[in-house]
């Protein structure tokens, strides 16, 4: 075809007009190889106009039928403008090139094309699916396993991929003049990321697509997208990235009616679809059968069902025949209460009754009209004598059993919904059915009451949404805490169970302000009775559903209709439309009886004993849910302090430790700006790479929660919102948040995108040296020991959100260690046992490594060093002990310098004093050795004179004084004999008698 077309334009370029020649000698040349040929019939070609050339003209040609030979085919004729279009509801007949109407049981958009049959791909869609992480494993391995991703036609409307693979669903058109697509879509999970974008035939992306990003739905709503699209060639791309953080199956894309407008002509119009038929010519869209009718293909009305034996539902292709019933096919109700207190039992059918009483084993309607005692009101409520229970009005209370009575002096109603008896559906709340591929359901109640408990209800298929609603206008805490300023408003509780035999879920959504319905937690498959409870943070109007579906796919038969849901009761706290179960105590103008209540400011506690408002002490918070008395006021824990209006604890960066009476101070003040930490990467079982994103306000700033975590973003270190982000349906502020991100070149994304963010602390629970704190314990060994001996600080961390998997919320700790080879803001890391953070999913472990997790400086920090004695002045310096293990706190002292005496001079004073010492001993040891010696002689010469001569005096040597004799007589008396006596007397054997003569030395002579 398409060279014929070439072929036809050659042929114009050489006759003035389009294709013109190359037409005509085209043809002579083919009638002439073909002369044997039989002639044409109008049954044996179509008409098909040439391209525009650049005046905006074209031309008419016969084309013969795939297989056909036959010559004689018509000559082309001038076509009608480029932009020329019928009406909606006509088509343009070739032959004459005129617009006609459609016939019955056709349709024409007139410019444009629908696809709202989904019984298989049509025409022109295909699908392409990739893996477009590259990180891990062979892309050979990745490319096959995606083979069978693809979008699934399901009917009315087409199904995107459940996995991680990346499907587009593509479709190209080439516009002779703007136009737009328009389509329906449910989309639900943000697990799946959706985008829709148009590319030229250049492969570049259009203007109009700048916004590809395609917004979440409500759970059953159908949304709808709508983007204008250019002259010449679109091709539209509608793409799913599914991303598996786990073994959950993410919810998919559903996409119906696809609508392009734009197209110049159709030459013929489009058959009805079964189920469908249009009655009237010039019809520019067809009806749905009504319910027990079928219509074919092209139906200009619908066949009736023969009712007795055969059923059909809006929309039917063929009736069904119906079954024998069962007790799957009916359901029982609880009547509103009579003046007599009583209620009765009832059975219905399931609308609409598909099921045949006269088949063999049919189940017949039982008998209803059993009468049983209503229960009683619900707290708030009371009947007042009549059948209907009536809210207690404003000032009282009632536990549902006795009448409403006004709150005593010094007391305020207690305001708030407990629906715990389910006769009649509370007057705030609603129950519908929707199911996304047909409208069996609709108008059908999705919950029906059942006494002590509300339950699911029968619905049209497996696959429905049951829904119940609860609207609450707003939250305002009692008079008194008006002024307090914590983060719980209010809180919602239910205790539910869910009796299920396949895939069920029950979700549990909260809408804020009528802007978004948002999955706030889920259940899947059967689950004991149990309790759940959701904190209100702001005064907002709110509408909590539950939503709750059989199986997530369609079937013909009901299989399941026994699975169901019940919540037994449901609790809201502090409504501001609510009724009174109970009165508390509020503060008082003053302590005279009869006085009013008034609110306490911030921070301020009621007391017993007077009623009046007193502000709590230094250091305590004060409880949400208890403002009376002083135990209302509870102590911050360690290392904390609290805010100003008492609302919360937290630190202020500065932390002390004593032991052993060293005193260890810390300020982590340079610390409390947002700390970020990217771990991972991590890969899921699909092998996509993701990273786990964490921001930390560790303390400071009032107590403010500066850390900010956001989905689909781009710029993850992003810290500054608008003043509106409380709003943001994706916006967490707390003091540690997580997110998980999704790197740009893991899934072929232009930026990177975050999903997932959950708050990870919200309240501050201290901060101390201890492993343990309010239950919450950090093993030693999770993190390498500290290099120093500087002891760890943990900063402890609650989380008031509960999950399923964490029912005491999640809490986080983080260890701040001091090391002095990490300046600045230093590294935050995770355990390397646990890579994202946490071994368990609920409790989170950080050590954050810097100087400035040291403790301040202190005296036993540094040591001084004194300098040598230089001119009489000495320097002595101070320097820090090394390691240094300390930072700011007390400063290293001035070098100090003070006088001193050298060493030289008393160097020189000892070694006179030691000279003249050596000499003056060794000339007294000379004297005395000399006078010795002048002793022993002359005693020797006495005794030996005396034994010579016994009792005879020597004689004179002379009368005169010898040279060198004493001028003096020495007498020498001894009665003890000197040692050299001793000696000499031991060497002659003397021992007669130990007196012994004197020589007396005289001048005189002898002869005296």
């Amino acid at each position: 075809m398409r060279m014929m077309r070439m072929k036809m334009r050659r042929a114009g370029a050489e006759r003035g007009y389009p294709g013109s020649a190359w037409v005509c000698c085209w043809l002579l040349g083919w009638q002439a190889a073909a002369l044997q040929l039989p002639p044409c019939e109008e049954t044996d070609y179509h008409f098909e106009y040439t391209e525009c050339d650049s005046s905006g003209s074209r031309w008419r040609v016969a084309v013969p039928n795939p297989s056909v030979e036959c010559s004689g085919l018509p000559d082309p004729v001038k076509g009608k403008e480029c932009t020329f279009s019928c009406a909606s509801g006509e088509y343009l007949e070739m032959k004459n090139q005129v617009c006609s109407k459609c016939a019955e049981g056709t349709y024409s958009l007139g410019s444009g094309i629908k696809f709202d049959e989904w019984d298989e791909l049509p025409a022109g869609f295909s699908n392409v699916a990739t893996f477009m992480d590259t990180a891990v494993g062979s892309a050979e391995n990745k490319a096959d396993s995606c083979n069978n991703s693809s979008w699934t036609p399901r009917g009315n409307y087409i199904e995107s991929n459940r996995d991680d693979c990346t499907v587009s669903l593509i479709y190209a058109v080439h516009l002779k003049k703007s136009g737009s697509v328009f389509f329906e879509y449910q989309y639900i999970d943000n697990n799946i990321f959706f985008e829709f974008f148009i590319q030229n035939d250049q492969c570049k992306e259009m203007e109009s697509t700048a916004d590809k990003w395609v917004k979440l739905t409500d759970n059953g709503e159908w949304g709808s997208h709508s983007v204008t699209l250019k002259s010449g060639s679109n091709i539209l791309y509608w793409r799913t990235t599914g991303i598996l953080m786990g073994s959950k199956v993410v919810k998919p894309v559903l996409v119906k009616n696809i609508t392009i407008e734009g197209v110049a002509y159709t030459s013929e119009c489009f058959a009805c679809k079964p189920g469908t038929f249009s009655d009237k010519p010039g019809s520019s869209g067809c009806q749905e059968c009504p319910r027990n009718t079928y219509s074919e293909k092209g139906a200009k009305e619908c066949t009736k069902c023969k009712e007795e034996m055969y059923y059909a539902d809006e929309g039917s292709s063929a009736c069904i025949e119906r079954p024998p019933c069962t007790n799957k096919d009916f359901f029982q109700i609880h009547t509103p209460c009579d003046k007599e207190g009583k209620t009765q039992i009832m059975y219905k059918w399931i609308e609409p009754k598909i099921c045949r009483e006269d088949l063999p084993n049919a189940l017949t309607l039982p008998p209803s009209g059993e009468r049983k005692d209503c229960p009683p009101c619900n707290p708030g409520f009371y009947n007042n004598a009549s059948s209907s229970c009536t809210p207690c009005p404003p000032g009282t209370f009632s536990d549902g059993t006795q009448e409403c009575k006004a709150c005593p002096a010094g007391t305020e109603p207690a305001l708030g919904f407990e629906y715990k008896w389910w006769n009649i559906l509370p007057a705030n709340m609603k129950t519908s059915c929707f199911n996304v591929g047909n409208s069996k359901c609709d108008g059908m109640n999705g919950w029906e009451v059942a006494g002590d408990h509300i339950q699911s209800g029968a619905g049209g298929s497996d696959n429905d949404y049951l829904i119940l609603n609860l609207h609450i206008p707003g939250f305002k805490p009692p008079t008194s805490v008006t002024g307090a300023t914590g983060s719980e408003l209010g809180r919602i509780t239910f205790i539910f169970e869910t009796i299920c035999s396949a895939d069920c879920v029950l979700y549990f959504m909260a809408d804020v302000n009528r802007k978004n319905t948002n999955v706030v937690e889920s259940w899947e498959r059967s689950k004991e009775k149990q309790s759940y409870t959701h904190i209100i943070s702001k005064n907002a109007s709110f509408t909590f559903t539950w939503a709750f579906q059989r199986i997530n796919e369609g079937q013909d038969s009901r299989q399941f209709i026994n699975d169901m849901a019940k919540i037994y009761s449901i609790t809201v706290t502090n409504a501001v439309d609510g009724v009174a179960s109970s009165c508390r105590a509020c503060a008082l103008v003053s302590e005279q009886s009869g006085s009013s209540c008034v609110p306490c400011p911030a921070g301020h506690y009621i007391e017993k004993e007077t009623s009046q408002c007193k502000e709590c002490p230094a250091n305590t918070f004060l409880s949400i849910h208890q403002v009376y008395g002083r135990e209302a006021c509870i102590p911050c824990g360690p290392g904390s302090k609290s805010t100003k209006d008492h609302s919360a604890c937290y630190s202020d960066c500065l932390v002390s430790y004593v032991k052993d009476n060293q005193s260890l101070n810390y300020d982590f003040s340079n610390l409390s700006q947002v700390g970020s930490l990217m771990s991972g990467p991590s890969f899921t079982s699909r092998g996509t790479k993701f990273f786990h994103f964490f921001n930390i306000s560790l303390c400071g700033n009032e107590g403010k929660k500066m850390a900010i975590c956001t989905d689909n973003i781009t710029d993850v270190t992003l810290k500054d919102m608008v003043a509106e982000s409380e709003d943001f349906s994706n916006f967490v502020g707390a003091f540690v948040c997580q997110s998980t991100i999704i790197p740009s070149d893991s899934k072929g994304f232009r930026t990177a995108l975050a999903l997932q963010s959950n708050s990870l602390a919200d309240r501050f629970l201290g901060a101390t040296v201890e492993t343990t704190l309010e239950n919450i314990s950090i093993e030693t060994d999770m993190f390498p020991p500290s290099p120093s001996k500087v002891p760890d600080v943990h900063f402890f961390y609650k989380s008031s959100t509960v999950t399923t998997s964490c029912e005491n919320g999640r809490a986080t700790v983080v260890t701040m260690r001091c090391n002095p080879n990490k300046p600045d803001q230093g590294e935050l890391s995770v355990p390397s046992s646990c890579p994202a953070g946490t071994c368990d999913g609920c409790t989170f472990y950080f050590v954050w490594e810097s100087t400035e997790a040291c403790p301040l400086c202190t005296e036993q920090d540094y040591h001084e060093i004194e300098g040598a004695c230089k001119k009489g002045f000495q320097e002595t310096i101070y320097v820090w002990n090394e390691p240094k293990h300390c930072i700011k706190g007390v400063p290293l002292p001035e070098k100090r310098t003070s006088t001193c005496e050298t060493v030289d001079f008393w160097l020189k004073v000892g070694a006179g004093v030691g000279a003249f010492t050596a000499v003056l001993l060794v000339a007294l040891t000379c004297y005395f050795w000399k006078k010795n010696q002048k002793l022993e002689y002359k005693y020797s010469k006495l005794v030996m004179t005396a034994n010579s001569k016994e009792c005879e005096l020597p004689a004179a040597d002379s009368c005169a004084i010898m040279e060198g004799e004493d001028n003096e007589e020495e007498i020498v008396y001894s009665n003890k004999q000197s040692l050299l006596g001793k000696l000499k007397s031991l060497a002659t054997k003397e021992k007669e008698d130990n007196f012994e003569s004197v020589q007396l030395k005289s001048s005189r002579s002898q002869n005296i």
